[in-house]
Parts: structure tokens; sequence; C-alpha cells
């Protein structure tokens, strides 16, 4: 799930207190399609990944980033998550990538990037066991199933090895439609899946700087983009109407996923359940 965009920091609600829990990543795993998908392990790693989101995000999304490493998506939460990374086996060379910041990480930070766009006072019975996952992207010409299947499965079992069993995020909707900048598309979006994949109200979140969606037309017959759909898919919920992101020239929607409530397929094949 793609998160953006920073602001000062604070802690809107409590976390539940319980011992730290010891992350244990898993060792590098060769895939069908000559990928392999590995955790960051040192700086270089977490820098080629920041230089794909970078790519992506401003490259691709028009993106406008306050970075201190030129060519590169870095910002405060970085040095606090784990990275995770698909490469292409041939060339080394990074080609899909997310981050997780875990419980114990959230508290060291002081909360997590969803907080600085919403209001999560709503999930406060959730957070010893939540992760956030954001920075989603995938190199443009590796944009196959085969990638995003394979960051998936490694997420399922980084959850289930680490004991842990919500994962949120926010998921983003670009601006950007038909060469013009509007909000009309995410509009409609929210519009579809308020009616069909609303969390219920006990989960629902606000936005601090929402979209004006009542002032937009909501009406389009567009699809939510392909990394929203599969979330889906997994089971996910929105938790709640867009917030607007000028940085990242993004609308984004605030999601909710529980390993508890993967489809069974999908329990099978990335847990083996």
């Amino acid at each position: 799930m793609n998160t953006m965009n920073e602001h000062t920091l604070t802690m809107c609600d409590s976390v539940v207190a319980q011992p730290p829990i010891a992350i244990r990543p898993a060792v590098p795993k060769a895939q069908p399609g000559g990928i392999e998908v590995s955790w960051a392990k040192h700086q270089d790693e977490v820098r080629a990944a920041q230089k794909l989101r970078f790519d992506v995000f401003v490259g691709e999304m028009g993106a406008r980033l306050n970075t201190p490493v030129p060519g590169h998506d870095v910002d405060l939460f970085d040095n606090f998550c784990e990275h995770l990374l698909v490469r292409d086996q041939a060339t080394q060379q990074v080609i899909g990538t997310y981050r997780v910041l875990t419980p114990v990480q959230a508290k060291r930070v002081g909360s997590t990037y969803s907080d600085i766009e919403f209001d999560l006072t709503r999930l406060r019975m959730l957070r010893a066991r939540m992760v956030e996952l954001g920075r989603s992207c995938v190199h443009p010409e590796h944009r196959h199933g085969g990638v995003i299947m394979a960051l998936w499965g490694a997420l399922a079992e980084f959850m289930t090895r680490n004991q842990l069993d919500t994962m949120i995020g926010c998921a983003s909707i670009p601006m950007l439609h038909n060469g013009v900048v509007s909000g009309d598309v995410a509009a409609s979006i929210w519009r579809q899946l308020k009616a069909t994949h609303l969390a219920p109200i006990d989960f629902h979140v606000r936005p601090r700087l929402p979209l004006p969606v009542d002032r937009l037309d909501n009406t389009l017959a567009v699809e939510a983009p392909a990394l929203i759909k599969g979330y889906l898919r997994l089971g996910a919920k929105v938790l709640g109407a867009p917030a607007w992101d000028p940085d990242f020239n993004t609308a984004d929607l605030p999601m909710l996923m529980r390993i508890a409530d993967l489809p069974s397929r999908y329990r099978k094949h990335f847990l083996g359940a």
C-alpha cells in the first residue's frame, strides 16, 4: 500500500504495550520468471529501492519531493522500516519494493506514516500487531502479476513468521487523468468502493486533508488502479474517504487488510494453509 509525504509527527493515540517483536527476515528466494525476493540487509540495498521509488514517483507521477539524497526518495521513516526487494536475477536490478513499519518501530519513530494523513484513533486496539505497508512500486518494464505476487507472498510470510495479523496503508489514486489534474477519478472510485468494500464503522478513519469529494464529479465510469483491485481481492477494506496528497499528486485511500480475511485460495497460495 503506497504511503507518501511528511509533516510534523505526533502520535494521535496510544499503543498497546507488548514486548518487542524479534523481527526475522527470510533468506533470499528465487521465484518463477527469473526474479528473486529478499529483505534489504544494508544501506546500499535500501538506496536501490529508494532510487526505484524516485524514478516511479517523480519520473512517472510528477511528485515533488524534498529529499536529502538527489535522485532518491528518502524520508524519515525509511531508517525505521524493513525494505522488501524484488530483483531481476539476471541483472540484480531492483524492480519492485515495499517498506514495512512494524509496531515496535512505529513506537520508536512516533507514528506511522498513515497517522500523518489520517486520524487513526479507531485503530488503536489493533496497533500491537499491526504493520504499515508503504512506498510500493514496480519498475515499468516488469509490471506483471509475478512481481506483485512475489512481493505479497513475502509479506504474508513475514506477517505470520513474526506473529503479526493486520496491515494498513494508503493506496494512491493519481490525480492526473487524460492530461488534466483532477480529483474526479478519485471521487468516482471512492463512491464505488464506499458501496462495496467499506469497513465496519468501528474501523473508520478521517482524512486530515480531505479530498473535496462533494465538490467533484463522482459519476465517471472508471476502475480502481490495479494495486487497489488486488488488495480488494485479498480481502482488504477501505477505512474512509480519501485524503489529498499534493506533494505526490495523488488521492490516498486508507486501507486495512487482515491475515484472517485472506480468501482461502490466497491463503493456500501464500501460506500453504
